[in-house]
């Protein structure tokens, strides 16, 4: 089939999984620009053609559609009114896929989409596409029925953090790193500064040898401490000698849809801290087993949670990473892949 993803920002995880699906399919992908604070390096497979959605107007977009032909469309979110009207235009005629990480909270903007949701979403899309449950349930209320809801719309490449795991299993054995590690954009809804405050508040009232590495950039200047560094953003290629030297990842996200970085370190074997904000949670953390939830937003509760981590022995923190690995396989690329074959052959049965 030809699917046609009407996309946002491009991510390194979503490439692997177009790169499964175009073994069998052709995939066309129109995406916004580069973001500055991600700015990721793309090495885009022959088999994938890449367009660029500043480069068109909505009536050149609609007669790129029409070159394409598409047999399915994914679209990502409801905040492109270009990609909106684009898709509405094949609403009846082929599968339209609502992609969407937000959860449901029950704000009254929430309450407003629900409301709305008739006049501008159910008559767009046949189906939607969303990560776990607590999507799922928003997109229920938004009038999407249950069978036409799918799960597991992220997924990370499994294969590539698979094999950072098994290269790095003996080391770690021997000794290991007791270093905490952050990825994520330096904003305060990320809870970065929850981090650093609790980190260093654990310094000076516990003696330890831990230490916080944090990957990223954004609005928010690095603290200075000695035992937190900080490396700025790397791009995907170049993570894993870092990696390697870190044992444990903490997540202090205030506010986190989803995180496709918790399967991705989870992939990799290190036991997780996640706060209650983070919608990965559902399906990579098993409370007291591969990891510890917390609350976002509490510094005194994160300092906690740092505590028992620093707490644990080599042969705990060991069976913790041999968790986190085996929560990670529970989504994959080839499922990723079958999931738009399904849709698409459960429309045509209809």
């Amino acid at each position: 089939m030809t699917v046609l993803f009407l996309y946002s920002e491009l991510a390194d995880y979503f490439l692997k999984c177009c790169d499964e699906l175009s073994a069998t399919n052709e995939v066309h992908i129109i995406r916004w620009p580069v973001n500055n604070e991600a700015p990721f390096h793309f090495n885009f497979s022959e088999k994938i053609k890449v367009y660029d959605k500043k480069m068109f107007s909505e009536n050149q977009l609609s007669q790129l559609a029409s070159k394409i032909n598409p047999d399915i469309i994914v679209c990502s979110g409801w905040v492109d009114r270009d990609y909106l009207s684009l898709t509405k235009r094949y609403f009846k005629k082929i599968p339209t896929v609502l992609t969407c990480d937000t959860q449901w909270r029950g704000s009254l903007k929430q309450y407003l989409a629900v409301f709305l949701s008739p006049f501008f979403l159910l008559n767009t899309f046949s189906h939607a596409w969303v990560p776990g449950e607590i999507q799922a349930k928003y997109l229920n209320k938004l009038g999407f029925k249950k069978g036409i809801i799918k799960k597991k719309f992220y997924c990370c490449d499994l294969t590539r953090f698979n094999a950072i795991y098994n290269k790095q299993k003996n080391q770690k054995h021997l000794a290991f790193p007791k270093r905490f590690l952050y990825v994520g954009r330096y904003y305060n809804f990320k809870g970065i500064t929850d981090l650093w405050e609790a980190f260093i508040e654990l310094k000076a009232e516990n003696s330890n040898d831990w230490e916080l590495w944090c990957l990223g950039v954004g609005d928010i200047t690095p603290i200075k401490h000695p035992h937190i560094k900080h490396f700025g953003f790397v791009q995907p290629k170049d993570l894993e000698p870092i990696l390697s030297q870190c044992g444990v990842f903490v997540l202090p996200s205030r506010f986190e849809p989803w995180g496709v970085v918790v399967q991705e370190y989870a992939a990799a074997g290190l036991p997780l801290l996640l706060s209650n904000s983070v919608g990965a949670k559902e399906v990579f953390l098993e409370e007291s087993k591969n990891g510890y939830s917390f609350l976002s937003g509490n510094v005194s509760n994160i300092k906690q949670h740092l505590k028992k981590i620093t707490e644990l022995s080599d042969k705990e923190l060991l069976l913790m990473s041999e968790k986190s690995n085996a929560l990670a396989q529970q989504i994959n690329l080839k499922d990723w892949a079958n999931t738009l074959s399904e849709i698409y052959d459960d429309y045509r049965k209809n």
